[in-house]
């Protein structure tokens, strides 16, 4: 890897390291450790234009040109319908795709296309050429490929109440005045989906309810050590037929600000929460998490009852950070070796190697006991994955399910970060990471990384399917 370590020292990591052998180093004392350890790097993007100009929600044409986008409001995870009528045969022209997110932030692509001959291009067919930021049959491609104009900028959606706008807009090639223009809608709460905000007893979140009476499905929904609210993925399979639960566990509200608060017993407060509500069949509950929020979603289908599935993206197999006591016993954590850290020239932090060794006999207290789970589990993780050794964790875990003859599904994605997203989010291979206050390097080569989330979105959308619904009807639902 190509990067800088740099002395620990200079990071003021000796004080913490001055007792060995003592509690793991957690990221409680990571956050205060790193946070001004880094400076900020500008990335230069030549290829993405600057702004866009506003367009309205439905197409317009100029000089004969039409750009159409089908249809003009969807949901997030719907594929992208583009064509273009009206160029001469041949014309060479290139796509511009931009969004602005919540804080204003651009998020840019560009295709170049050329038109065929009977001067139109699809996007679903027509091949993208050098020079733009996809190449080849992409239809896609203007959704995963954006980059932020800001570095280390990460596309996020907090307010899933309202819809991202996509920007469109076509140019002839060398660059020209704008031939057409369209938008497109794009939505994280479909027709009769219904948010309500919780905070009943010690529980907070957000439960997103599908159109009817049910009951439904349910399925919790956990994210990392960014912390607060993620609302996202828990909307969009709302809209696949599910009550879900966006279940924050630090820094929100009222909640802890760190790791140190945790307890098993506000999973379980939570799970009682979502099992009694009456639009809720208690007996067909999931839980999903990604990275630390996934080894939650596995010590919650390990140790609270009524589990049936539990998906686990880009998570250990371990306890990992916190301790987590669970009542009458507490189930340690795996920690890491700050010697191990990194840094690389751009002054990003590269935690690949940090983690302690599962293997070691001293680490195995740690290990998540998930051969005694009811649950059928699915493990997804990508090769390419910066933060910590997802794929090696997803092999010992599916060998350990493996061995007790558990129901267990698993994909290792070849190119894939840490942050697997839904379909059609960017990759971020690099954001500031709140916790730590420092950037972080998630992995993920683009093209790769896009294709692994629309394949694992498929997959846990089928995965849910059978295990929450019913396998005889997985067939008419694909």
């Amino acid at each position: 890897m190509d990067g800088l370590i740099l002395e620990m020292s200079a990071l003021s990591i000796i004080p913490y390291m001055s007792h060995p052998g003592s509690v793991p180093l957690s990221l409680i004392s990571m956050q205060e450790t790193f946070a001004p350890a880094v400076m900020m790097r500008p990335v230069a993007m030549s290829l993405l234009p600057r702004s866009l100009p506003h367009v309205p929600r439905s197409s317009r044409a100029m000089s004969g040109v039409r750009l159409q986008v089908v249809p003009g409001r969807c949901l997030y995870d719907a594929p992208l319908r583009l064509q273009v009528r009206g160029l001469s045969p041949g014309q060479d022209v290139s796509l511009h795709t931009a969004l602005s997110d919540e804080g204003g932030q651009l998020f840019s692509s560009v295709g170049r296309y050329r038109a065929d001959s009977s001067g139109e291009l699809d996007v679903s067919r027509s091949p993208a050429l050098e020079g733009g930021s996809y190449t080849g049959v992409e239809p896609e491609g203007p959704l995963w490929s954006l980059e932020p104009r800001t570095p280390l900028r990460r596309l996020l959606k907090k307010d899933v109440r309202s819809p991202y706008q996509l920007r469109f807009s076509l140019h002839p090639h060398p660059p020209g005045a704008p031939l057409a223009s369209a938008a497109q809608d794009r939505s994280f709460m479909g027709e009769g989906v219904t948010r309500v905000p919780v905070r009943d007893g010690r529980v907070r979140g957000s439960l997103f309810l599908p159109p009817g009476e049910g009951p439904f499905p349910a399925i919790i929904d956990l994210y990392g050590t960014g912390g607060g609210l993620m609302e996202h993925r828990a909307s969009l399979l709302a809209n696949h037929g599910y009550f879900t639960m966006a279940l924050a566990y630090f820094d929100y509200d009222d909640l802890p600000n760190n790791l140190g608060g945790l307890h098993l017993d506000y999973f379980r407060e939570a799970l009682e929460l979502v099992r009694s509500h009456p639009k809720v069949n208690a007996e067909s509950i999931g839980v999903i998490g990604i990275s630390k929020g996934a080894d939650l979603a596995l010590s919650m289908a390990t140790f609270l009852p009524g589990i049936k599935a539990a998906v686990s993206i880009s998570g250990c197999c371990a306890n990992t950070f916190a301790p987590l006591p669970c009542g009458n016993f507490e189930l340690p954590c795996l920690g890491f070796s700050a010697e191990k850290v990194k840094f690389t020239e751009a002054g990003e932090l590269d935690f690949s190697e940090s983690m302690d060794d599962l293997m070691d006999p001293a680490n195995h207290g740690a290990l998540i006991p998930v051969e005694r789970s009811p649950a059928a589990f699915l493990i997804l993780s990508g090769s390419d994955d910066k933060n910590w050794p997802s794929a090696t964790y997803t092999e010992q875990l599916v060998a350990r399910l493996r061995e007790h003859q558990k129901d267990v599904e698993f994909q290792c994605y070849p190119g894939a970060g840490h942050l697997l997203e839904p379909p059609y989010f960017p990759l971020c291979k690099v954001s500031h990471h709140k916790l730590l206050g420092v950037p972080m390097l998630w992995g993920g080569q683009t093209k790769a990384h896009s294709k692994a989330q629309e394949d694992a979105w498929k997959k846990i959308q089928t995965f849910f399917f059978k295990h929450l619904k019913g396998k005889d009807t997985v067939k008419s639902h694909l």
